[in-house]
């Protein structure tokens, strides 16, 4: 059996739950995540703890939030006035949103707080400032 490495393909099943035990993604249950390694597919620290694992092979990894998804940047929320957004549109706290920079850039949002004056948006990824644990397995290089 050869152990993963540096460019193979590989397939990988997984769990990831945040430090209060909550599951935010897995992959059990339907198709193992498949990339390749040193490709940037996946969370490098992901990826770099696959490489060694023999096909078969269970572990258990923690990334800190700043090699994961990075910390929580307060610069990335911003407050808006309500007005930028139609009349008709329902907003909803959780909802994702993408946003049109005026330079023609899209990039997503998370709507955080909605009042009758203003919409507050958080730009970090939903998992910044987290630390995630991840259970694996190797299911196989293909």
């Amino acid at each position: 059996m050869a152990k993963a490495k540096q460019g193979d393909r590989v397939n990988v099943h997984y769990t990831g739950k945040l430090d209060d035990g909550t599951v935010f993604d897995t992959s059990v249950g339907s198709e193992p995540l498949q990339f390749t390694i040193g490709e940037g597919e996946v969370i490098q620290a992901f990826e770099k703890a696959v490489v060694g694992m023999n096909p078969g092979e269970l572990k258990t990894i923690k990334i800190m939030a700043n090699e994961a998804y990075g910390l929580h940047r307060e610069e990335l929320i911003m407050v808006v006035d309500r007005v930028r957004f139609p009349a008709n549109f329902q907003l909803e706290v959780g909802q994702h949103l993408q946003i049109r920079q005026e330079d023609g850039n899209l990039f997503f949002v998370t709507v955080a707080d909605v009042s009758a004056a203003n919409v507050t948006l958080d730009a970090n990824h939903p998992l910044a400032g987290k630390d995630l644990t991840f259970d694996m397995q190797l299911v196989g290089v293909v």
